[in-house]
């Protein structure tokens, strides 16, 4: 759906690679993925289903991001002695003389690994991204890099997993936050969850380099520290006359740890702050999509956790240092699938900024409305975006906010959280002035 199994399988079929392509979707479902390898016909499918007999008699079984590492077919594999790779893991392990720059983290990944990958850019030195951005695959960089280009990959816990196969860690590798998230698939477990996301060091050579905030910095040397050198990049230290585009405390500490990762890779200070300054942010995040009639409207969708949706709400105006008489001037949307994540923070919160709040339907949904409690402020649930945006402006008046921020999944109403902040602008976008 979002392009990185696509682009693995067509590059692999380019190479003449015999295919067995295996998906728990039908033929249906992925229908746009199909059309783009429909000139390779030698691909064998089988869809809707796993088969048992299809992992075994293979050179490599290479595993998307979310097959869980217990999946029956992957013991299969390992039973049938048939390597279990990942896109960006099998990409690092292939490419030699390419210098890997790995981002990851529960918030911020997205935003830093693009402006180290701006700011790579603006130096003049080769750069490509890679990892988990949307209708990207890693694996066919393999065409284009040369030794001594500069690949910026953003890495989930779940892709940092086939770098624990690998034995291998990016040369640079950058930790932004640590915070709850996905538990649904960890099973409540934070300290799996870390042991994913410390894949992005743990292999490190003495040379490499690992950059986090202080707040991680510290957590990771309580649990054992790293193989190579370690440096802590502070918000507090950004130069203090950079004309900063994006919004939020949160987004200093990303900016912070892009400087640092990009000085570590010698880019000289001009073009790390040429970047920074004309760096606008990533579409779902925060996005200021319009304002129409005195009402601002933002998309946050990519605010998947509690956590994200305090930050946003800390970051747009009136924010928590403004006067009472000042807050209360945002109509939240969010809510959606449960990650088995807890909102007692964020209800108080949300109860100091929100003058409305419309959750799309799901246990989240649920587990908020609990948190919440009584409210001065009406909290209704929509099925869809249309319904939701259409009681956000019936509560809006001149000089509000409708933001969506969900703090949840987006399955179950949406496809995915790119189609829930595309249909949210969309909808804003056919607004009449």
């Amino acid at each position: 759906i979002l392009g990185r199994g696509v682009n693995v399988a067509k590059f692999l079929a380019e190479c003449g690679a015999e295919l067995t392509i295996t998906d728990l979707k039908k033929e249906e479902q992925l229908a746009p993925s199909l059309k783009k390898l429909k000139k390779f016909t030698d691909i064998k499918y089988v869809l809707g289903r796993h088969d048992l007999a299809d992992f075994s008699g293979k050179d490599m079984v290479i595993k998307a991001a979310g097959v869980p590492l217990d999946s029956p077919y992957i013991a299969e594999t390992r039973k049938n002695n048939i390597p279990v790779e990942m896109d960006a893991s099998l990409f690092a392990k292939l490419a030699g003389g390419v210098i890997v720059v790995g981002v990851t983290g529960t918030r911020g990944k997205s935003t830093v690994t693009h402006l180290i990958y701006e700011i790579i850019k603006s130096s003049g030195k080769k750069v490509f991204l890679g990892g988990n951005v949307k209708g990207l695959a890693t694996l066919p960089l393999l065409k284009k890099v040369k030794n001594g280009d500069i690949v910026a990959m953003e890495l989930d816990s779940w892709q940092l997993q086939g770098f624990e196969e690998a034995k291998t860690s990016p040369n640079v590798a950058v930790f932004t936050t640590f915070l709850p998230d996905h538990q649904n698939y960890y099973k409540n477990d934070m300290d799996k969850y870390f042991s994913d996301k410390a894949n992005i060091y743990r292999w490190q050579k003495e040379n490499d380099w690992l950059v986090a905030g202080p707040k991680v910095s510290k957590f990771i040397k309580e649990k054992g520290g790293v193989s190579g050198k370690m440096a802590v990049a502070d918000k507090k230290n950004i130069p203090s006359g950079w004309k900063v585009k994006l919004l939020g405390e949160h987004n200093l500490q990303n900016i912070a740890l892009a400087i640092e990762a990009t000085r570590k890779l010698g880019v000289k200070e001009s073009a790390i702050k040429k970047a920074v300054e004309s760096f606008k942010g990533l579409p779902g995040r925060l996005e200021f999509v319009k304002e129409i009639k005195g009402v601002k409207y933002y998309n946050d969708t990519t605010a998947t956790t509690p956590e994200a949706v305090m930050a946003a709400l800390d970051s747009l105006p009136p924010h928590r240092r403004a006067s009472k008489e000042n807050r209360g001037k945002i109509i939240l949307i969010g809510g959606g699938a449960d990650k088995n994540l807890e909102y007692g923070k964020y209800a108080k919160v949300v109860k100091k900024y929100v003058k409305a709040l419309i959750l799309f339907r799901g246990l989240a949904s649920n587990k908020i409305i609990s948190a919440l409690g009584k409210t001065k402020f009406p909290v209704e649930i929509a099925d869809s975006m249309k319904k939701a945006m259409e009681i956000a402006r019936a509560n809006s008046k001149k000089g509000d906010i409708i933001l969506l921020s969900p703090a949840a999944a987006s399955f179950g109403v949406f496809k995915n959280e790119f189609d829930r902040g595309e249909q949210f602008n969309k909808l804003v976008r056919m607004i009449k002035n």
